[in-house]
C-alpha cells in the first residue's frame, strides 16, 4: 500500500520559474526509493514538498491518503517524516547522545552503537566529529524517531566512498528491515543501483527508470 503519493504536482519559484511539471509518484514502507538527476533538475525541491517543508503551486501530496495541507504540514513534519539533510542540521552545542534523544524517548546509545559511534564518540560535542560521523549521528536521529518515512538529501555527497558505502547500507536496512519508506535524493548513480525503485528528474519532469524488488 503507498504510504506517499505525489499527484500532478507542480512547483513554479518566485512565479516565474517552473522546477517541477505535473510530478506524479506513489512510494511504499519496506523500499529505497532514489530520485536521481543533475544538479538544479528540482530533486531537494520534491524532496521538501514530500515532507511538508513547502506546498506545491499546484497538484497535491497524501499520506495514507490524506492530503497534507489539509491535515496540516507541520503535524505531517512532526508525525510522519524523518530528514536526513545534506549539511546535517545537528545541534552543534550538544553531543551525539543528546541530538538523538531530541527525536526518540528511547535509549540513544543502541543506535548510535549500529551506526558505528563508540559511546567516547557519542558523548563527544558532535562539531569534534569527522563528517562522516555527523552524518551517521543524522541518520541515527532519523531513525530513532518513530516516522515511517525517512526522506534523505545527498546523504553521501560529502562522504569519502567507504563511508558512502556503509550509509548506503544503513539506509537500505532502514527499508527493508525496519520497514521504513526511504527516499534519496542523490546525483550519485552508485547509490541509485542500491534502491528498489529509481525516478530520473530531467527538466522538471519525472519517470521511472528501474524497478527491482529485492528480498533481503
Amino acid at each position: 500500500m503507498n504510504i506517499i503519493e505525489v499527484k500532478n504536482v507542480g512547483y513554479v519559484y518566485n512565479n516565474k520559474k517552473k522546477v517541477l511539471r505535473s510530478i506524479n509518484m506513489s512510494v511504499e514502507e519496506g523500499k529505497m526509493y532514489a530520485i536521481l538527476g543533475p544538479s538544479g533538475c528540482g530533486k531537494t525541491t520534491l524532496l521538501s514538498l514530500i515532507g511538508g517543508l513547502d506546498s506545491p503551486s499546484n497538484g497535491q501530496i497524501l499520506y495514507d491518503g490524506q492530503d497534507i495541507e489539509k491535515n496540516g504540514l507541520s503535524g505531517h513534519r512532526k508525525n510522519h517524516v524523518a530528514f536526513i539533510f545534506q549539511n546535517y542540521n545537528l545541534i552543534d552545542y550538544l553531543t551525539p547522545k543528546e541530538n538523538v534523544a531530541l527525536t526518540s524517548k528511547l535509549p540513544t546509545m543502541p543506535i548510535l552503537e549500529r551506526l558505528g559511534l563508540t559511546k567516547e564518540e557519542a558523548n563527544r560535542n558532535v562539531l569534534k566529529l569527522s563528517g562522516g560521523q555527523q552524518q551517521r549521528v543524522a541518520i541515527a536521529r532519523a531513525l530513532a524517531s518513530e516516522a515511517k518515512v525517512l526522506l534523505a538529501d545527498e546523504p553521501t555527497g560529502n562522504l569519502d566512498e567507504d563511508t558512502a558505502r556503509d550509509i548506503t547500507e544503513i539506509l537500505k536496512e532502514s527499508a527493508h528491515r525496519m520497514n521504513k519508506c526511504v527516499v534519496v535524493v542523490t546525483h550519485s548513480e552508485a547509490l541509485a543501483k542500491e534502491a528498489d525503485v529509481v525516478f530520473r528528474l530531467k527538466r522538471g519532469e519525472l519517470q521511472i527508470s528501474k524497478n527491482q524488488e529485492r528480498n533481503d
